[in-house]
């Protein structure tokens, strides 16, 4: 597999406003080629892997790259409807503090679908001291790896995203558009279909250009199991930091073009309960200090299993990270794919971890559990966490599952609903090894807030059934 090297940290230079000597570098670069910009989009994502941010004129993205643009700190407590979440401790109670978001780097480019020439760029949140903010996702991630790479790992990661392509103009049910060719027969699947992509060949060609331009590593598009949806797999990073951001400006990629297209995209983990939800696969293997797969040569077998078991035994209290919605545990269920048990298996894709089919240097675990929407710095987080505790602990596996891991009754069953998950997350203390304790108490308390609300809601199923 080919692997996107991973680029040197990059200290604040002395006697400078920007953040790095690559900041000041890559603004000026962005602002030589582009001295025509308009507006600037500055995008900050969430805990529940909401992108949020504001609309600025041009002339203030160089704030971003010098001492930052001013946010509530807040924001990172926000449930998923963007309702503040008094038990987070985020809010009024702490006056409501700005703290600064700074630009990312690498992640400067144009908006290929807006009207005006706008530039757009992720940032991230600092304290009003400057510290990393550890309420903040991609802080979280970063002090991961951080940790894991003073130990000696290195991991290297891959994402592949499924999505369905809507058309807005036909009413499926209740108002929700319906996916793409689905009007021409429910059965009208056609995966790996070669002309479903024809059909579509213009927005994926605006994909593929956007992605090029903001530096996304595109590797292959798929038509998949459904009438309208596809997939996209980015390729292996020897950085996770940067392959996380590259599912965030993705998800952004395909919505803005799909809407140039007169389309309507969603990341939504099951949203036809009739066809296959959206999953977030995730390929992950580690490297030692001299760059060589932990996972092959002498003893790799076993270091590969240990990883296994470590991320067996963490699944069930770290499920709320994968499926992060109300909506997700639609997903899970007996033979659509989507793993409902904690058990891997070599070459077989009923289960939770999958050994893909490769050769030792390629040695890698394919998590299969994670919806399309959840959110990749803190899957990343949780996934690199259990990954190195079951390499530390030498622990090992249960066996390898044979055939249909669906009907494997001795195997642990996962968490079929948010609640249950919630509660194996606040008996664990695994969340707050994986993501800190700030993160840890802000994210059960966001999905502790998601719960009461659809518990509050009353079904129109409800009401038809005992009115």
């Amino acid at each position: 597999m080919e692997v996107l090297a991973a680029p040197p940290p990059q200290p604040k230079a002395a006697g400078s406003d920007f953040v790095s000597p690559d900041h000041e570098r890559e603004y000026r670069a962005f602002i030589e080629e582009h001295p025509d910009i308009e507006a600037v989009e500055f995008l900050l994502v969430d805990p529940n892997g909401v992108m949020r941010g504001k609309w600025a004129p041009g002339d203030a993205l160089k704030k971003a790259f010098e001492e930052g643009i001013n946010f509530p700190m807040s924001l990172h407590g926000l449930d998923v409807w963007g309702r503040e979440v008094e038990a987070t401790g985020l809010h009024i109670e702490t006056g409501d503090k700005d703290g600064y978001c700074r630009a990312t780097r690498e992640t400067l480019s144009i908006v290929p679908w807006a009207k005006r020439k706008t530039a757009q760029v992720l940032l991230q949140t600092f304290t009003p001291e400057g510290e990393p903010f550890m309420a903040d996702p991609r802080q979280v991630l970063k002090k991961k790896i951080a940790e894991v790479n003073a130990k000696g790992f290195f991991p290297v990661v891959a994402f592949e995203l499924e999505f369905y392509l809507l058309d807005p103009n036909t009413d499926w049910d209740d108002g929700m558009p319906g996916p793409v060719g689905a009007t021409a027969g429910p059965d009208r699947l056609r995966m790996y279909g070669l002309d479903d992509l024809a059909e579509h060949a213009d927005l994926f060609d605006m994909i593929r250009d956007a992605a090029d331009a903001q530096g996304l590593p595109i590797d292959t598009i798929i038509k998949e199991a459904a009438p309208g949806q596809f997939e996209v797999n980015l390729k292996h990073r020897a950085d996770p930091l940067k392959a996380a951001d590259d599912v965030i400006m993705l998800r952004r990629i395909v919505l803005g073009c799909a809407r140039a297209h007169g389309l309507t995209a969603t990341f939504m983990a099951k949203p036809f309960l009739e066809y296959a939800g959206n999953g977030m696969h995730v390929h992950a293997s580690m490297l030692d200090g001299e760059g060589c797969n932990i996972f092959g040569g002498e003893g790799g077998q076993k270091r590969l299993e240990s990883a296994v078991a470590g991320l067996l035994k963490t699944m069930p209290e770290s499920l709320l990270l994968f499926i992060n919605t109300w909506n997700g545990f639609r997903r899970i269920t007996p033979g659509s794919y989507a793993p409902t048990r904690a058990v891997w298996a070599y070459n077989n894709r009923s289960v939770a971890l999958r050994i893909p089919v490769s050769n030792e240097e390629n040695r890698r675990v394919e998590h299969r559990i994670a919806g399309a929407d959840a959110n990749p710095y803190l899957v990343l987080s949780a996934i690199i966490q259990g990954m190195v505790e079951g390499v530390e602990a030498n622990a090992v596996p249960p066996p390898p599952v044979e055939g249909n891991a669906y009907d494997d009754e001795d195997a642990l069953m996962l968490p079929d609903d948010m609640d249950d998950a919630l509660l194996l997350m606040e008996k664990s203390a695994f969340a707050d090894r994986a993501l800190g304790p700030l993160l840890a108490k802000v994210y059960r308390d966001l999905k502790r807030a998601e719960i009461i609300a659809f518990w509050a809601e009353i079904t129109p199923l409800e009401r038809t059934t005992y009115l």
